[in-house]
């Protein structure tokens, strides 16, 4: 298997925490009876944290897609190398450090982190495509 696939599968565990880390926090905020429920005008319920953690999760979820599209390309196209590989690893460092970095507000660090991460995806899809 190749490091960008590693990557891709390491994104995958990241996922998860996400979504654990986002769910575990509403259901503090909510209870476990409200975590089954609607979940209909939910806001004010939540702490601040919790909020940051669904929209950390909510970008997640938006740029994994460009991910998986970059090591798509890059295994399709056969340019997969030391370059490409690095950067499906910047990419899940980037990422993995993003959600604490939206769920304590590291600001400006958060931006710096996300823009990191959309970088290395981006010089994955060059490199498929050039």
């Amino acid at each position: 298997m190749t490091a960008e696939l590693y990557a891709l599968a390491a994104t995958v565990l990241i996922h998860l925490v996400a979504v654990f880390w986002s769910q575990r926090s509403l259901e503090a905020d909510i209870g476990k009876d409200g975590n089954l429920g609607t979940r209909e005008n939910l806001d004010a319920q939540l702490s601040e944290r919790t909020k940051r953690l669904r929209r950390a999760l909510s970008n997640h979820t938006e740029n994994i897609g460009l991910f998986i599209i970059a090591v798509v390309l890059v295994q399709f196209t056969g340019s997969n190398g030391w370059l490409t590989g690095l950067c499906a690893w910047i990419y899940v460092i980037a990422r993995a450090l993003y959600l604490p970095a939206y769920a304590f507000a590291w600001v400006p660090w958060r931006s710096a982190i996300f823009a990191l991460g959309l970088l290395a995806t981006l010089v994955m899809v060059l490199a498929a495509v050039f």
